[in-house]
């Protein structure tokens, strides 16, 4: 089962259904040198690998403190999974313009990744996430470093068969979803 590597202070987002994308466009080290989803289910891998408080919005700068990150060579806590319910690829500046109020991104830092590899479209993720009860610690390997969206840990069970909850209740969930899908149109999403 991958693990889906984002900023701490994104998975701890995740973790608090303040948000429920993700947005990607792929590390350096991607297979293909493209971005691509190999699982609708993973696990959530915290990362302080280019994190930066300035590239988050004020207000939510201060979760970096409060967020678990796992640095390089060190053990790494998994606190999370998600499943991907939905996908779209967008191309259109508008339309990255329309999720700016559901992520805690800087508007700055997302038209950055925008506009990187500008022949690629920005992948968003939907992401129904579930909190593990109990963290599960997994221990460094050098192939689980570098600029890579996913990695798959040693010895990690199968999400599924963990105890966690949803983050958000199915009314919360479904409310934030349809908003994030109003805002792109239809023809960018995946079927």
């Amino acid at each position: 089962m991958p693990a889906l590597k984002e900023w701490a202070v994104i998975v701890h987002a995740l973790l608090e259904g303040e948000q429920i994308i993700d947005i990607r466009k792929g590390g350096l080290r991607e297979d293909g040198r493209h971005f691509d989803v190999p699982a609708r289910r993973f696990w959530l891998s915290p990362t302080a690998e280019h994190q930066d408080a300035g590239l988050v919005k004020p207000a939510y700068q201060h979760w970096i403190d409060l967020a678990t990150a796992s640095p390089v060579g060190e053990p790494i806590t998994v606190l999370g999974w998600a499943d991907l319910t939905d996908v779209a690829t967008i191309t259109e500046q508008e339309h990255l313009d329309n999720l700016e109020s559901k992520f805690v991104w800087s508007a700055d830092y997302v038209a950055s990744r925008f506009n990187w590899k500008k022949r690629d479209p920005l992948w968003v993720l939907v992401l129904r996430v579930h909190r593990l009860h109990e963290p599960i610690t997994v221990q460094w390997n050098e192939e689980y470093g570098g600029c890579t969206s996913w990695v798959t840990y040693d010895g990690l069970p199968d999400p599924g068969t963990v105890a966690a909850h949803d983050v958000l209740s199915d009314v919360a969930f479904d409310a934030k979803r349809k908003g994030i899908r109003d805002a792109i149109p239809a023809e960018c999403w995946e079927n």
